[in-house]
């Protein structure tokens, strides 16, 4: 037995999720942060990118909300999902991300933003040139050019996938032991700039070698498993954390390729990040929050009317398909949508984006919902997503959070 698909005012009447994006938790909605002080405070604007994928982007945004310094926030298409705003331009000819606009100087290239930031605003525990964050600059480097050597060189020569391998499990090797030399889960005795400076790129190694090389970091390294417990412990991270299923599918165009091993385990890592379940991916591992559905249904009626326009499938169709997915998510009862609606659930599943568009549980619950749904009528799959461009992401539709 199924039950009818709720009206989105029967919806609407089932969250009551609200988001300080001013003064509240870190949040990628945000176009202005104050942390209860006032904007004539505001000495710093972020140029960061809509989707909240650029890793460097992530690093300076990470390091604003830790120090809660107000500021204001531009953001600005990456050239993966759009032609870059000739605005933009004119300010950053290289229109190159992140930059950083500081009592009304330009700054561009994350490492020069985060010394000015330090010289402007004094440093996380140890600064970007103390001695002891030094070598860990250096090692983060070290296994970010082990990673894409791993990653984004496809394997021609007999034992090159072995090697590549083996280069990065030393990297990593390297990187557990300076954890394990320090009192905390951190990379220093508190949370660091070095912990700044690892995140992005450790987050997005931890998505993709999972998804293309059968490969855990977080179950194969003790350490780095207790640092992302750790820094899931922070609020500030977990607003700007991304998901599995986000991260490895904007990486290809940003990197130049990214190319799977086409192992067992491979491929069933990738069936579980495409298909599901989304719930027990090593990509996070603190408790769900009580508000996750309410909060995915919000940021779908928020964004409902674009949504469905951008959806390949006829608008009608497709209104009554995801509102018997919210229905499902919301209730539990089984909502049996339109035929012919599987591939129009299933394309809004693949295009969840993650904290763009909700935080990661939001993310899971609405994914599973969707596939939940599109399952009762087929089993057809939308079109791949690009992997030379995103032009599938353009922000214009969604661009005020």
């Amino acid at each position: 037995m199924t039950t009818t698909p709720l009206t989105w005012q029967q919806l609407s009447e089932l969250t009551d999720f609200k988001l300080d994006t001013v003064n509240g938790l870190t949040n990628s909605q945000a176009t202005l942060r104050l942390f209860c002080q006032t904007e004539a405070d505001i000495r710093v604007t972020l140029y960061r990118d809509n989707h909240a994928w650029c890793p460097y982007c992530q690093k300076i945004w990470l390091w604003l909300e830790e120090k809660r310094i107000p500021y204001r926030i531009k953001k600005i298409t990456m050239f993966c999902y759009g032609k870059k705003e000739s605005w933009y331009k004119q300010q950053v000819p290289s229109g190159m991300l992140p930059a950083l606009e500081l009592d009304g100087q330009i700054i561009t290239e994350s490492d020069d933003i985060l010394i000015a930031l330090e010289q402007a605003f004094g440093v996380l525990y140890l600064g970007m040139q103390d001695p002891k964050v030094l070598p860990l600059r250096r090692l983060e480097r070290l296994l970010f050019r082990a990673w894409c050597s791993w990653l984004c060189q496809r394997a021609i020569f007999p034992g090159q996938e072995k090697n590549s391998r083996q280069q990065f499990i030393e990297a990593i090797g390297l990187v557990e032991e300076a954890i394990a030399n320090t009192p905390s889960p951190y990379f220093l005795a508190e949370f660091s700039t070095a912990d700044v400076i690892f995140t992005p790129y450790v987050e997005r190694m931890n998505a993709s070698l999972y998804y293309y090389k059968g490969y855990s970091i977080r179950d194969e390294n003790s350490r780095m498993s207790a640092w992302f417990e750790a820094m899931e412990s922070r609020t500030t991270y977990r607003g700007t954390q991304s998901d599995f299923h986000t991260h490895v599918h904007d990486l290809p165009p940003q990197m130049g390729g990214c190319y799977a091993n086409c192992e067992s385990q491979t491929l069933l890592n990738q069936e579980k990040v495409d298909r599901g379940s989304w719930f027990g991916l090593p990509d996070v591992t603190y408790p769900e929050p009580e508000t996750s559905r309410a909060e995915a249904l919000q940021r779908v009626i928020k964004h409902r009317h674009n949504i469905i326009k951008v959806n390949p499938a006829d608008d009608r169709l497709f209104d009554e398909a995801l509102r018997c997915a919210l229905t499902n998510m919301m209730t539990g009862k089984t909502c049996t949508p339109p035929l012919g609606s599987d591939v129009a659930l299933r394309y809004l599943r693949d295009r969840i984006n993650v904290p763009r568009d909700m935080s990661i549980y939001a993310a899971k619950r609405l994914r599973s919902a969707l596939e939940d749904t599109a399952a009762l009528v087929g089993d057809r799959q939308p079109e791949l997503i690009p992997v030379r461009h995103r032009y599938d992401q353009n922000p214009v539709n969604f661009a005020f959070g």
